[in-house]
């Protein structure tokens, strides 16, 4: 282990896995307390957050994070964790339209004025999110900023949020599971998708190619192919979903064509 892990031990990953905890604890309750009023919410919206959280919080915490220290192939399965596959099933779960619903119309209202706001909609926009994410990949692989996020309890804290905020960010920005105020045309966002996508994997290829700063270069190479073929696979159900939508959006279109 190096100095960073011996000197802080367990304390980055409390502070990165409590945030999951709570989330997965207030999502709970919300469950509960909706069930009570309206009809069930649908339970495998529950196992989708679940499951992410659980994902999430065992890139951040636990034997593959104190892996991830020493081991690059580690990190970059930590990376799938918590970048990709942990915000696709919890922007599975819908929970801002879990917490409309749990809230009271007043605070229901005040929420979805804060889910208006500049800041939401521009964060939210496509090309933001899919600058916020693989941008960040980028600057992070291909600069000395893997290397200093070892060596910087703040730098890691940091840099371990952004990966999965943004990654939550460009999974909703993509498709729209939840409200949210300003929809993009599908081709649109197909289009920025399959661009997202082109990144991630030239990313990995430069990876495998050109090791970050203190990586082996036989641990570059697995970790590059896991995040080309890992990535991939989790971008299948994405562009799966994606088509979906934008199927069931058109077909009462084709229907009323039919008919006439």
């Amino acid at each position: 282990m190096n100095i960073f892990y011996h000197t802080f031990g367990f304390i980055p990953q409390l502070l990165l896995a409590l945030p999951f905890v709570l989330a997965l604890l207030f999502y709970l309750l919300a469950v509960w307390s909706t069930n009570r009023r309206y009809k069930s919410w649908p339970i495998y919206r529950t196992v989708c957050w679940a499951f992410g959280v659980v994902l999430a919080t065992i890139a951040v915490a636990g034997p593959l994070a104190n892996r991830a220290h020493v081991d690059f192939t580690a990190h970059m399965f930590g990376h799938l964790l918590l970048g990709m596959l942990a915000p696709l099933l919890m922007a599975m779960a819908a929970p801002m339209t879990l917490l409309l619903r749990t809230l009271s119309v007043p605070f229901a209202r005040r929420l979805l004025k804060v889910l208006r706001s500049w800041p939401l909609i521009m964060f939210t926009h496509p090309i933001a999110a899919s600058f916020l994410n693989i941008g960040g990949l980028w600057l992070l692989y291909t600069t000395s900023l893997y290397s200093l996020m070892h060596e910087s309890v703040l730098l890691h804290l940091v840099v371990h949020f952004h990966v999965f905020l943004a990654g939550y960010l460009f999974t909703v920005s993509m498709i729209y599971i939840d409200p949210i105020p300003h929809r993009f045309p599908f081709l649109d966002r197909a289009i920025l998708l399959a661009a997202a996508i082109a990144g991630h994997g030239i990313l990995s290829k430069y990876i495998y190619a050109h090791p970050p700063n203190g990586v082996l270069l036989k641990e570059a190479e697995i970790g590059g192919m896991l995040m080309y073929y890992g990535g991939d696979a989790i971008d299948i159900v994405l562009i799966f979903i994606l088509c979906l939508h934008w199927f069931r959006a058109t077909r009462p279109r084709i229907g009323l064509a039919i008919g006439q």
